[in-house]
């Protein structure tokens, strides 16, 4: 059986960590593919983050399959999951937001899609089938990410509809070619993720996912704004050949 690492970028984690992890590990009895490890990132979380994987491993509460990386510092959601896929061991790796808005469950329509797809990068997506959205994001978050899809696609050219769900597979080849490529650090490095693998000529697909708002959103609005211009830069960098 195929092996699964989870790896989840936590930025002042503390309070919902724990519960994260919980589901996660219950899922593991029933998942598909078999469980090799869940890994946190942190992110330079100042709120005790680290300490909720540390203790709880060291206490027993959690098995030795949860391991800890930390950055240098607050660096940035994509440095994170970066980070993360050096040293994930699973044939697939799922990265997932830590308050874990699309259910972990989902993962199998993520491995289903890409094993029918024969492709090595599946995404979940809110925009291909909407009703399966429980709990909506403020209308004014909803519609600027709705803007910049339109946005992103004019620029990059890719066909995604939603590029910034949380929630994606890759096969453990693919992912060692992406993202030692990846330069952006921010919150566009999803869209960046995508247009190298199109560049290395690895298929990616989209499939809708069941998925919830949780307040507590870690992008400020100087944050989203930045993300349009880094589009820029991401076409820029491609011209160029720099993901070649």
């Amino acid at each position: 059986m195929e092996s699964l690492s989870v790896l989840i970028p936590a930025y002042n984690e503390s309070g919902r960590l724990p519960s994260t992890l919980d589901r996660i590990l219950a899922y593991a009895e029933c998942c598909p593919l078999t469980l090799a490890e869940i890994i946190v990132v942190d992110d330079g979380s100042r709120d005790g983050t680290a300490a909720v994987v540390e203790t709880g491993v060291s206490s027993g509460r959690y098995p030795a399959m949860i391991r800890l990386v930390s950055n240098p510092g607050n660096r940035g959601k994509g440095y994170a999951v970066r980070h993360g896929m050096a040293s994930a061991k699973g044939d697939w790796i799922l990265s997932t937001d830590a308050d874990l808005s699309a259910p972990i469950a989902e993962v199998e329509k993520l491995l289903a899609a890409a094993r029918c797809e024969d492709a090595v990068v599946a995404i979940g997506s809110r925009a291909l089938d909407r009703s399966l959205i429980r709990t909506r994001q403020p209308l004014l978050r909803e519609y600027s990410g709705r803007l910049f899809n339109v946005v992103m696609r004019l620029i990059t050219g890719l066909p995604f509809r939603d590029t910034q769900c949380g929630f994606k597979l890759f096969r453990a080849d693919a992912a060692r070619e992406i993202f030692p490529r990846q330069i952006e650090d921010g919150f566009s490095f999803d869209v960046e993720d995508l247009v190298i693998a199109r560049t290395r000529g690895l298929r990616a697909v989209e499939t809708p996912v069941v998925w919830s708002n949780v307040e507590g959103t870690k992008v400020s609005l100087m944050q989203g704004i930045k993300s349009f211009v880094d589009l820029l830069r991401i076409r820029w960098h491609a011209l160029r050949g720099r993901y070649r």
